[in-house]
């Protein structure tokens, strides 16, 4: 039962990211991507200290350091992202995202010496060229795509990391952790021209929405619900969250979904699905 809620809690997770893909892509218009993702970890930082604020003082050594590794992973996979989504359509960005699903296994694998089952290369094979599809401009990768598809590559060191060292006890307690380190890596990347703020109503809300919904909430669900499920399992849930980004850009982003997008978004989920769903079978494969 327990594993069950926490397959809902992380796919309402995914939901919740694949909603935030073109609102980003709308404020990166009128916010430096540092500034933007600054305020808003900081935000989500107090806002989590603020309910809890002794939560982290019971932490041990040991699980505060490796809430902080989590924190700096998942801070550059933010940055690298946001900053790719300036570059890039929305739906096309939740794709690339969307890519950690594959690389989680074969990470897990080349990290902890297990070997690759080769469905999961013709998976790697199926991506690769459905990212292709997705990105190529000419001969030539667009740099939005390229920036994106490296923030998927620390993605999925951060889902391997929090099925490691995640235990539900200090769920509330990382997360607030990992809040705070993101802010800080952000602000500290703003500071030299100076910290900006949202200038509107419309883009305040945005931040608040991203803030608490996208970030607090988001990463107090995702490292709970990782510490019941194994990170096959997590990914394979997780391949739902390029479909909402999609979905979310093509309903409210005004974004067309173009035979490129089509086709390049069918070779990326079935090479997630056959990736996923064979490491299922095969625990040993992956962390």
């Amino acid at each position: 039962m327990t594993r069950r809620v926490a397959g809902l809690v992380l796919l309402a997770v995914t939901a919740i990211w694949g909603s935030t893909f073109f609102l980003i892509k709308d404020v990166l218009d009128r916010f430096p991507v540092a500034d933007f993702l600054g305020v808003r970890f900081a935000i989500a930082a107090v806002v989590l200290f603020m309910f809890a604020p002794r939560a982290v003082s019971r932490l041990s050594p040991e699980i505060r350091r490796r809430s902080l590794y989590a924190g700096v992973i998942y801070g550059f996979a933010q940055i690298l992202q946001t900053a790719g989504l300036a570059h890039t359509d929305a739906s096309i960005s939740g794709f690339v995202t969307g890519m950690y699903v594959v690389a989680t296994p074969v990470l897990a694998a080349l990290i902890f010496g297990q070997r690759v089952p080769r469905i999961v290369w013709l998976a790697v094979t199926l991506s690769t060229i459905g990212l292709a599809i997705l990105s190529l401009r000419g001969f030539s990768v667009g740099y939005g795509e390229f920036i994106t598809f490296l923030s998927a590559l620390l993605y999925a060191l951060h889902i391997i990391a929090l099925s490691r060292w995640a235990s539900a006890k200090d769920a509330y307690a990382m997360a607030t952790i990992q809040m705070a380190v993101i802010a800080v890596m952000c602000l500290v990347a703003a500071s030299p021209g100076g910290i900006q703020f949202a200038q509107s109503a419309r883009d305040w809300a945005i931040v608040v929405y991203m803030a608490v919904a996208a970030s607090a909430l988001v990463m107090l669900g995702q490292t709970w619900a990782q510490s019941h499920l194994s990170a096959p399992r997590a990914a394979i849930l997780m391949t739902m969250e390029p479909v909402f980004a999609a979905l979310f850009a093509i309903l409210f982003g005004g974004e067309s979904l173009g035979i490129r997008v089509f086709i390049g978004g069918i070779f990326v989920l079935a090479a997630m699905l056959i990736a996923e769903l064979t490491a299922t079978k095969e625990p040993t494969a992956t962390a």
